[in-house]
């Protein structure tokens, strides 16, 4: 894949991409589950910069590396030469001198753009404010576990469409002609540059729908994401948030209105009683272990098509 340089979004990867990346990733899956670890980035370091907290992010990429054989760096923004005042762009040249790659989760699409612009070498978003292409990517792979194939199907969002994980997932939905209706309250609506970019690219293969109920969105879905109301940088108006959002809860009621063998994911972390209920992420249609674990798969193998 060397005509690939950078995953800050998924406009990054055609829809062809995508499918490599997602048949690289079962595959290196299916040789975990035996015992088999392949070495594919021996003597290679990745970099990983972190101005936001993290879990399955952190924990993910540094298993990813150890497993292929490489190493992988955590820096804190707060406590690097950044959080003194170096540039993004300085930083990128640096630190391209002594890694192979450098995996980001900053708070500005923007602040991540300028990261690939300056570095030399690959770099990989691992969430910001506009994109969050490797949990998407990790949904796509869970979601074609489960059904057997991505394209035809129907995947809904309910809750706050003004998010990361929508708006890759618009993204990718559009390339792989799966339908997908985002239910959230008005001036809750996702980025309008990407629910037009996201159109154009369905044109001919599938719906990009918003609208406005949470049962409209679900009716007859394949697929049930959501994800938090709050999310890092949203705390002050929280009681507002969850006064508005509350109608788009995704409840056992809700999963109802879905098809019966739905199934319904959320990138975690979640707030229990907020935008899920208990009952659904603990249910049988529940498949966000199987995503969390995915999100291991997925970035070995963007790490190895990037850094190998």
């Amino acid at each position: 894949m060397n005509s690939l340089k950078h995953v800050v979004s998924i406009n990054d990867l055609s829809a062809e991409q995508i499918v490599r990346v997602l048949d690289l990733a079962d595959e290196l899956k299916k040789e975990r589950k035996q015992g088999k670890l392949q070495p594919l980035l021996v003597g290679k370091t990745l970099a990983m910069l972190f101005e936001k907290p993290s879990t399955r992010t952190r924990v993910s990429f540094e298993v990813a590396m150890t497993e292929l054989g490489g190493h992988a760096i955590f820096l804190d923004l707060k406590t690097s030469q950044l959080g003194r005042g170096e540039t993004i762009a300085d930083t990128a040249k640096t630190l391209s001198r002594y890694c192979h790659g450098i995996m980001a989760r900053l708070f500005s699409h923007e602040t991540m753009q300028e990261l690939a612009k300056e570095a030399t070498v690959p770099v990989i978003s691992g969430l910001d404010d506009l994109e969050h292409p490797c949990q998407v990517l990790a949904d796509l792979q869970t979601i074609r576990e489960k059904k057997g194939k991505l394209k035809g199907l129907k995947l809904a969002f309910a809750g706050d469409g003004e998010n990361n994980v929508t708006h890759s997932l618009l993204l990718a939905c559009a390339k792989l002609g799966i339908s997908m209706t985002v239910g959230c309250p008005n001036g809750y609506e996702p980025a309008k540059e990407m629910v037009e970019k996201a159109k154009k690219d369905a044109a001919g293969k599938s719906e990009i729908k918003i609208v406005s109920s949470a049962e409209k969105a679900v009716q007859d879905a394949d697929v049930v994401v959501t994800d938090t109301w709050t999310s890092m940088g949203d705390e002050a108006s929280e009681k507002k948030r969850i006064k508005d959002l509350a109608p788009f809860q995704v409840s056992a009621e809700l999963m109802k209105k879905a098809k019966k063998d739905a199934v319904f994911l959320h990138c975690l972390p979640c707030h229990r009683g907020q935008e899920v209920t208990g009952e659904v992420i603990d249910g049988k249609q529940s498949v966000v272990w199987d995503e969390a674990e995915n999100r291991l798969h997925v970035q070995k193998a963007l790490l190895v098509m990037l850094m190998s």
